[in-house]
C-alpha cells in the first residue's frame, strides 16, 4: 500500500493550514469539503472562508506562516523521504477509514513503518502507565491473542500497560499500531527506544503533532482521541479513577465504539476505575475469546489438548529437603516442612499485634508484596517477577504470612490480605 503521490507545493499547503494556530480540526474539514484542496482554500477571498465556518477560523487559515516555516517544511520534506515514513493527508487513500468517522480528523498524519495496517479491524489495549505486575501479565497475553486472531492492536506507547499491549501484539499476526503523543521523530518515553524501533519496523506508528513536537501534558488527551477513533473497541486493562485511559474509553464510546474492562479486586487502586466504567455500562470480559466474539471475530482454533507449561518444570530442591513440583507449589507449608501436603487451608487471620506495616518490611519482602499485587499467583510466578532464588522466595513468604501480610489458598497459589 503507497501513499497518493503530494508535489512539495501540495505538501507546504497542506503543512501550512495543519499548524496553523487557531484553525481547528473540523473547521478545516469543513473548508476542504466547500473548496477542495488546501491550494483552494488559501486561495479564497476571507468572506467565502468565513461563510463556510466561522471568521476566527477563516482569519487563521489565511494568516501567513511564520518565518521558520520554510526552515519547516524542509525538515518535513527530509524527514518523508526518510525509508519506512510517509505523510497521509485527509484526501488519501491510505488514510485510516476509521478515523473519517470522527467530526475532526486530523488533517495531516506522520506514519513509520506499514501503511496497510491503518485499513485493518483494530482494537485498543490501554491502562495505567504504574501497572501491576499482574496488569502487565493480562496485558500482554490478552494483547498476544487477539493479535493472533488478526486484529491489530492499538496502544499509546506509554509506560505499563500500553507497552505491555505493544508487546504482547508484535508476537502474533494482526500487528500492533503505537499513537504518540510527540512528533513522530522522537520517542517518549525513552525507555521505549528499543520497542519503538521494533513496532516502526513490524508495525506502525502514527501521531499528528508536528516534528519536534516534546511530550506535553496536553498533547495526550488528543493522542487518546485518535486511539479511539482508530479502533472498533478499547480494552481498559488497568485504571485508577483519574486515568487518561478512561478518557480514551469516554471517547470511544461516544464514537460508538465497544468499551471492555477486566475486573480486579475490590481493594486494588488500579481496579476502581475499571469498576467503575462497569457500572457505567462497559462489558465485563475475563478472556480474549469474549472481546473476539463482541466483534464479530471467530477466535482461531483450539490447539489439541496437551500438557500445562507447568508440567514441564522439573521440581527443584527447596529449602529443609522439600520439593516444588508442577505449578511450583511447595509440597508441604511455606515454612518448608516435609509434609507431603500439596496444599493446606489458609491461616487464621493475624492478630492486630502480628500484623507489620510495610515500611516495616525488609526490602525484599516490599519487593514480593509489590510483585504479588492484589491477584493471587503461584511460586513459580512470584520467582519469575521478582528473581530471588529459591529459598530467599521461601524464607519471604514464611514472613509475609507469619505477619499476616498474605495468606496460602488451595492449589500453592498466594494471596495478599489487605486490613481495612
Amino acid at each position: 500500500m503507497h501513499t497518493l503521490p503530494t508535489t512539495d507545493n501540495e505538501l507546504a499547503a497542506w503543512l501550512r493550514l495543519s499548524i496553523a494556530p487557531g484553525l481547528r480540526p473540523g473547521a478545516l474539514r469543513a473548508m476542504l469539503n466547500a473548496f477542495g484542496l488546501p491550494e483552494a482554500i488559501l486561495g479564497q477571498p476571507f468572506a467565502l472562508l468565513a461563510a463556510a465556518t466561522d471568521e476566527a477560523s477563516a482569519r487563521a487559515a489565511l494568516t501567513p506562516p511564520g518565518a521558520d516555516f520554510a526552515r519547516h517544511l524542509d525538515t518535513v520534506l527530509m524527514w518523508r523521504e526518510q525509508e519506512g515514513n510517509a505523510i497521509v493527508t485527509l484526501d488519501d487513500p491510505v488514510y485510516p477509514p476509521a478515523l473519517l468517522t470522527m467530526p475532526d480528523p486530523p488533517s495531516l498524519l506522520y506514519i513509520k513503518g506499514r501503511l496497510d495496517l491503518l485499513h485493518a479491524k483494530g482494537i485498543a489495549v490501554v491502562g495505567s502507565r504504574s501497572a501491576t505486575p499482574q496488569g502487565v501479565e493480562d496485558a500482554e497475553r490478552f494483547s498476544r491473542a487477539l493479535s493472533e486472531a488478526g486484529l491489530v492492536v492499538v496502544s499509546g506507547l506509554a509506560l505499563g500497560i500500553d507497552g505491555a499491549a505493544h508487546r504482547g501484539a508484535l508476537a502474533g499476526r494482526g500487528g500492533t499500531i503505537a499513537v504518540i503523543g510527540t512528533g513522530a521523530d522522537l520517542v517518549y518515553p525513552a525507555a521505549h527506544q528499543p520497542l519503538a524501533r521494533q513496532i516502526a519496523t513490524t508495525g506502525t506508528i502514527i501521531s499528528e503533532w508536528p516534528l519536534g513536537t516534546p511530550a506535553r501534558a496536553a498533547n495526550f488527551p488528543q493522542r487518546n482521541r485518535l486511539i479511539a477513533g482508530l479502533v472498533g473497541g478499547v480494552l481498559v486493562v488497568e485504571a485508577a479513577m483519574r486515568s487518561g485511559s478512561l478518557i480514551t474509553a469516554r471517547l470511544a464510546n461516544e464514537m460508538g465504539r465497544d468499551v471492555f474492562a477486566l475486573p480486579g479486586s475490590i481493594h486494588a487502586p488500579l481496579s476502581r476505575g475499571c469498576h467503575r466504567m462497569l457500572k457505567q455500562g462497559a462489558k465485563l470480559v475475563e478472556t480474549p475469546e469474549e472481546i473476539l466474539e463482541e466483534l464479530g471475530f471467530v477466535p482461531p482454533p483450539a490447539r489439541a489438548a496437551g500438557p500445562m507449561p507447568w508440567d514441564s518444570i522439573p521440581a527443584k530442591p527447596g529449602p529443609n529437603g522439600t520439593s516444588r513440583g508442577a505449578a511450583g507449589t511447595a509440597v508441604g507449608t511455606a515454612a518448608g516442612t516435609a509434609t507431603g501436603t500439596p496444599s493446606r487451608a489458609a491461616p487464621e487471620a493475624a492478630s492486630p499485634h502480628q500484623t507489620v506495616a510495610e515500611a516495616d518490611l525488609g526490602p525484599e519482602a516490599q519487593t514480593l508484596l509489590a510483585a504479588l499485587g492484589h491477584a493471587p499467583a503461584t511460586l513459580e510466578i512470584l520467582a519469575a517477577r521478582t528473581d530471588m532464588q529459591d529459598a530467599t522466595l521461601q524464607s519471604t513468604l514464611l514472613q509475609l504470612e507469619l505477619a499476616g501480610r498474605l495468606t496460602v489458598l488451595p492449589g500453592g497459589r498466594f494471596a495478599r490480605v489487605t486490613h481495612r
